[in-house]
């Protein structure tokens, strides 16, 4: 008689706390649990007592309909960074411990801060700056086209760039205007399907090189440290080492690089399975992360921590009962904390 084939329990998934940048903004996003949420509400006053013109943003922020330039840097970049490392500090606080850390454009410097690069405070007053600066890019934006990188290469126009990879076929085109909507009528033409995404600036784009350069002095650098949790770069493609996440040359240069969130994304998922969770306003790399082939056969998991918009009283801390509840059973996560803590 054979003896039985001995049983290998599955590997421990990994934690992954993912950051979503430019774009995933809402009015009200996670807005829900200012008040509701000690941990949340005390890290969001502290960006508000720290960002200039603080109590406009919040008033923005908490707004049923926000202001005209709620996607333009200046609001949009800051806000994303509170709510983004809010939402991570929450977690952590109440007993989720992340493996890894991953995020996606201005939401790469919310899981630096979570991974001890930058502290809390000098990320604020350096985004203060870094919106400063940028705020002088020409009038632009980005554009997001249901195709990958060689399908759209054929219809790019000059000044036009590849400004994220976000999976095999869902790239970011970045470019001032006119050339933005000089593409985006060429691509449609093509039968290709495209929307704008919710920025004023043609982020991820050289030209931000240009405009830094510019305004270079306008720029601090405050101490940066190496990262006490494994931080993937949706910037390089793949795990940050320490010489580059303390390197400020790395972080100036950020905004006119391209984002290759996809091929980090791709690069993480390979190494066995994980639990991905949004800790971001929004769905959007929840639903990138649900069509990778490790997600759609049940090795990896994703799970958004909000809803996809704003909704009634009470959705945002429904929505995070919900997905912790989630988080619970799933292998390797411990059981859900209170979204009150």
């Amino acid at each position: 008689m054979d003896a039985p084939a001995p049983h290998h329990p599955p590997p421990a998934r990994r934690l992954v706390l993912t950051f979503p940048g430019q774009g995933a903004q809402h009015a009200r996003m996670a807005a829900g649990l200012y008040g509701a949420c000690q941990s949340f509400t005390a890290t969001m006053d502290r960006a508000f007592d720290l960002l200039p013109g603080g109590s406009a943003l919040r008033e923005g922020w908490l707004a049923d309909t926000p202001p005209a330039r709620f996607d333009d840097i200046t609001y949009a970049q800051p806000l994303l960074y509170a709510v983004d490392f809010a939402l991570g500090t929450m977690l952590t606080e109440a007993g989720l411990r992340p493996d890894v850390l991953l995020g996606h454009s201005v939401g790469e410097l919310a899981a630096a801060t979570l991974a001890g690069v930058f502290t809390f405070d000098d990320g604020l007053r350096y985004l203060s700056q870094y919106v400063g600066v940028y705020r002088h890019a020409p009038p632009g934006g980005m554009l997001a086209v249901a195709a990958g990188p060689d399908e759209v290469d054929a219809h790019l126009v000059p000044g036009v760039v590849i400004g994220a990879v976000n999976a095999p076929r869902q790239v970011l085109l970045s470019a001032p205007e006119p050339a933005l909507t000089e593409v985006e009528t060429a691509l449609r033409r093509a039968g290709l399907t495209c929307a704008r995404a919710r920025a004023a600036q043609p982020f991820h784009h050289p030209v931000m090189r240009d405009v830094a350069a510019a305004h270079a002095d306008a720029l601090t650098r405050p101490p940066l440290k190496a990262p006490h949790t494994t931080l993937y770069s949706a910037r390089t493609g793949r795990e940050l080492d320490d010489g580059t996440a303390t390197d400020w040359r790395f972080w100036l240069g950020q905004p006119a690089e391209p984002v290759l969130f996809g091929p980090a994304l791709r690069r993480l998922l390979s190494g066995g399975p994980h639990v991905l969770v949004e800790a971001g306003p929004g769905q959007s790399l929840t639903s990138l992360a649900r069509r990778t082939p490790e997600v759609a056969r049940g090795d990896s998991a994703a799970v958004a921590l909000l809803p996809a918009r704003a909704g009634a009283p009470g959705a945002d801390v429904a929505a995070v009962r919900a997905a912790l509840e989630r988080l619970a059973t799933l292998h390797g996560v411990p059981s859900a904390p209170s979204p009150h803590s």
